[in-house]
C-alpha cells in the first residue's frame, strides 16, 4: 500500500508540472516579446511652384473731352420761364482759335419769346446779366443790360432783342470759361393791363480757351 501511494503521488506531481508549462502567458502579454511599433509618415505632397508675382499694368486714364458750346460757331437754346418760352442764339465774331486767356472775347446773343396761351399780352425783357467764371483764377465782374424804359424791351415774337458782351482777360492758366446768363421778363397780365408778372430764366455756356502759344 505504501508503494502504491508514492507512485500515485509522483504521477500527480508530474501532471501538475505539465499543466503549469502549457498555461504560459501568450506572446502579446509577455513584456519580453518585442512588438513592432506602428509608424505613420505623411505621404509627401507634391511641391507647388508659384511664379513670380505679376505686376498689373498701370491703367492710363483717357483725358476728358473738352466741352465747347461754341465749337461749331454758334449755339441755340430754348429756355422756359413760366408761360414764356425764350429762344436764344449765341455766337462770337472771334474765331475759337483766338479765344486765348489774354484776348478780349465777344459773346453775342439774340433772343425772342412766345407765350402760352397767347391772349395778346406783351412780354418784355427787363434785364439781362452775365457772369464769367474761369476754371482758374477769379471770376470777372458781372455785366448787365437793363432797360431804361418801363416795362422793358418788347421781345414777344416777331420782336427780338440782341446784345454783345465782351469777356476780358483771365488767368493764363485758365483752360475754359463758364458763362452764366440770367434773363428777367415782365409779362403783361392782360392785353390792356398796366400790371405785370415777373418771370426769370437762366442759362449756362461752357467755352474752351485756346492756348496762347
Amino acid at each position: 500500500m505504501r508503494v502504491t501511494t508514492r507512485v500515485a503521488g509522483a504521477a500527480l506531481v508530474a501532471a501538475l508540472a505539465a499543466t503549469a508549462t502549457g498555461c504560459g502567458s501568450p506572446p502579446w502579454l509577455d513584456e519580453t516579446v518585442a512588438t513592432p511599433e506602428a509608424t505613420a509618415s505623411a505621404a509627401p505632397s507634391p511641391g507647388r511652384t508659384f511664379g513670380d508675382a505679376a505686376t498689373a499694368p498701370a491703367v492710363s486714364e483717357s483725358p476728358e473731352p473738352v466741352v465747347n458750346d461754341l465749337a461749331t460757331g454758334s449755339a441755340e437754346r430754348e429756355l422756359q420761364a413760366g408761360a414764356v418760352t425764350a429762344t436764344v442764339t449765341y455766337w462770337s465774331d472771334l474765331t475759337m482759335d483766338r479765344w486765348t486767356p489774354a484776348a478780349v472775347k465777344p459773346v453775342s446773343l439774340s433772343l425772342s419769346t412766345t407765350i402760352t396761351p397767347d391772349d395778346g399780352q406783351g412780354v418784355y425783357l427787363q434785364r439781362v446779366s452775365m457772369t464769367v467764371v474761369p476754371d482758374a483764377g477769379d471770376a470777372l465782374a458781372d455785366q448787365a443790360d437793363a432797360s431804361t424804359e418801363a416795362p422793358g424791351y418788347l421781345v414777344l415774337s416777331p420782336y427780338s432783342y440782341s446784345q454783345t458782351f465782351s469777356i476780358g482777360a483771365v488767368s493764363e492758366s485758365a483752360t475754359e470759361l463758364t458763362v452764366q446768363l440770367r434773363y428777367e421778363f415782365l409779362v403783361q397780365t392782360t392785353p390792356t393791363s398796366d400790371e405785370y408778372s415777373k418771370q426769370t430764366a437762366v442759362d449756362t455756356l461752357t467755352i474752351a480757351l485756346a492756348s496762347a502759344g
